[in-house]
């Protein structure tokens, strides 16, 4: 977990024994119960799956699991397992990778078991590298990276740009139009529309100023955009400090105005007392 906080990785596998099938989530339901629990990137992870599967020497001539791939839960619903924490927490898609049969192999199976899923790893690393879009995120004032946030249309996911560098990306099905934003507190979105071919496409952002009124509608409207608690904390302090260092200077400005005034306002009325008694004492 401490490593995954500290490298933002994209994909990620775990290799088990005592079946044959690329497990991917969700693990658990919401009931407790044993039925198939899609996650929002549910196309995404079939598509992983069903690449290591068919990369295997027999996976995907499964009688049991069609087409050697199963989600976690509709198989036997887990809590606390690797993959749903990478996903939600590290923005990190994981497989759990069943390799063989025998749940405790002979040391003697093994050269056999690399030979059956060398390919199947190799194409999976593959495909986490070529598909999806991957860019940065960059602020149009500056020039300077944006650490902001990657979301599709229709999927309820959100991915993390890198804070050094605003890169990111993002794993998504070869072959389909996809409708990708691009949001950073203090910035205006930015959408496009892409046709996704066979190899991942780059889709560089940059991203404009807000005015100060946009940045307080933002901020007042209760917008999480998917970050981080911390780093969403860190942005709203920003966001609330600069909205509010103006707010107050305007205050103070009009409260030495109203005293100033009132000061004028006392000084003229003494004046014309003094002149009403002057008036009225004789000669």
């Amino acid at each position: 977990m401490k490593w995954l906080s500290e490298i933002r990785f994209t994909g990620s596998a775990t290799l088990h024994g005592g079946a044959l099938v690329a497990n991917y989530p969700w693990d658990g339901t919401s009931d407790g119960r044993k039925h198939y629990y899609l996650c929002p990137d549910d196309d995404t992870f079939r598509f992983l799956a069903s690449t290591y599967s068919q990369s295997h020497r027999n996976m995907s001539l499964s009688t049991e699991f069609p087409g050697g791939i199963t989600n976690g839960a509709f198989w036997y619903p887990i809590y606390g397992a690797m993959q749903d924490w990478n996903y939600i927490h590290a923005g990190c898609f994981e497989l759990t990778l069943e390799v063989s049969d025998d749940k405790w192999p002979m040391i003697d199976e093994i050269p056999t078991l690399w030979e059956h899923n060398k390919m199947s790893l190799l194409n999976l690393a593959a495909s986490v590298l070529k598909t999806g879009v991957h860019g940065r995120i960059f602020a149009s004032d500056s020039g300077t990276p944006l650490p902001g946030f990657i979301t599709i249309k229709g999927i309820n996911y959100t991915v993390n740009a890198g804070r050094a560098f605003g890169d990111y990306h993002r794993l998504l099905v070869p072959g389909e139009r996809y409708e990708v934003m691009a949001t950073m507190p203090g910035y205006k979105s930015k959408t496009t529309t892409i046709s996704l071919g066979e190899t991942a496409m780059t889709v560089d952002f940059i991203l404009d100023p807000e005015t100060t009124t946009e940045r307080y509608l933002w901020r007042t409207s209760g917008c999480n955009c998917g970050g981080s608690s911390s780093s969403s904390s860190k942005f709203g302090l920003e966001m609330f400090w600069t909205l509010h260092f103006e707010v107050y200077v305007v205050i103070i400005i009009l409260l030495f105005w109203f005293l100033i005034r009132r000061r004028l306002k006392s000084n003229l009325s003494n004046d014309k007392q003094h002149a009403a008694r002057s008036s009225l004492l004789p000669a």
